[in-house]
């Protein structure tokens, strides 16, 4: 049996349909409120959902009965200011949990983890997987709990824990709808003025969850790998988007104090709302700063050529349009 966590996420639910895709009935984990997403509704018989928030180890060890393999892609995400530390306490204990349980059965694991916890190179360099996140200076909730989630996996691996991390780029596709990465689309398509100068990897949601597949068939164990498609500016992805949308392109750069302001005017709006900000401090510095990613090591550990992700900006697009 196969386990998915996080399986109504956007990577999770995609990674589920490509394992039944591929002739597998398996097992995915939910919270009770959860609300199963629409991309898995045609598969309903081939999933056996099972209630099981990671943090309760009781119900989660029931959720690994008869499993041999899980697929880790359960996570905490908030850019609200006060879940900073639940989001880092709830991700990573939550991790703990379930890399203990898969030591204890003998179960190999596919952890998903982030490029917020890998390091930065040197100007000019390409960030590759010996790039380590420096915990003293980050004061990123998401990275820190994604850093220290890594951490507790890199335990089980020397406890005997057979264990594989990816860390992706920023996953972008269809079934992202308006919501996560979906949102870049959106802005775009509703009349984006401003670009930044900044440049991050991109990668499409169905090539993680292929790159994990064959990570997980593999016999690869305790190692890490950059899930990245390509490095893109922001000011090329918005052009080419608005191109796919029919609307004009964002021609103004939008300078560090422009973005200053904006993140600060985007907090004081969601803490008179209660609502999460459409920008944080984190993400507005980030929009500036360039960051390149080396594909290199999974594309010879399994030999795989990733989707242009000019082919999943037109699929997108196509969605969204419809």
């Amino acid at each position: 049996m196969i386990l998915v966590t996080g399986a109504t996420g956007f990577l999770g639910a995609e990674l589920a349909k490509e394992l039944i895709l591929r002739g597998n009935s398996i097992r995915c984990t939910k919270r009770a409120s959860s609300t199963i997403p629409q991309l898995l509704e045609p598969y309903a018989a081939k999933i056996e959902w099972a209630d099981a928030d990671l943090m309760d180890a009781s119900a989660l060890e029931a959720a690994l009965e008869d499993v041999t393999q899980v697929y880790n892609c359960a996570a905490f995400v908030s850019l609200k200011q006060a879940d900073k530390d639940p989001m880092i306490r709830t991700n990573v204990r939550g991790t703990a949990n379930l890399v203990d349980l898969c030591n204890e059965k003998g179960i190999r694991l596919v952890h998903t983890s982030s490029v917020a916890a890998v390091g930065e190179a040197k100007p000019g360099e390409l960030i590759t997987e010996n790039h380590h996140l420096d915990s003293s200076t980050e004061t990123d909730g998401y990275a820190i709990s994604k850093l220290e989630s890594e951490m507790e996996v890199w335990r089980g691996v020397a406890e005997g824990l057979d264990a594989v991390i990816v860390n992706p780029t920023i996953i972008i596709g269809a079934s992202a709808g308006t919501a996560g990465s979906g949102q870049i689309f959106e802005t775009v398509r509703k009349g984006l003025k401003f670009y930044t100068r900044g440049t991050i990897g991109f990668v499409d949601v169905q090539d993680v969850a292929k790159c994990m597949i064959a990570l997980m068939e593999s016999d690869i164990s305790g190692e890490r790998y950059i899930i990245n498609a390509e490095n893109r500016n922001y000011k090329q992805l918005f052009e080419e988007i608005a191109g796919c949308m029919g609307v004009p392109a964002p021609t103004t750069l939008a300078k560090t104090w422009m973005m200053e302001l904006a993140w600060r005017g985007a907090s004081l709006f969601g803490f008179l709302t209660d609502k999460a900000p459409a920008l944080d401090k984190i993400s507005a510095r980030a929009a500036s700063v360039t960051r390149e990613f080396d594909n290199n090591k999974i594309k010879k550990a399994i030999g795989f050529e990733f989707k242009p992700v000019s082919e999943s900006i037109k699929e997108i697009c196509t969605a969204l349009k419809h």
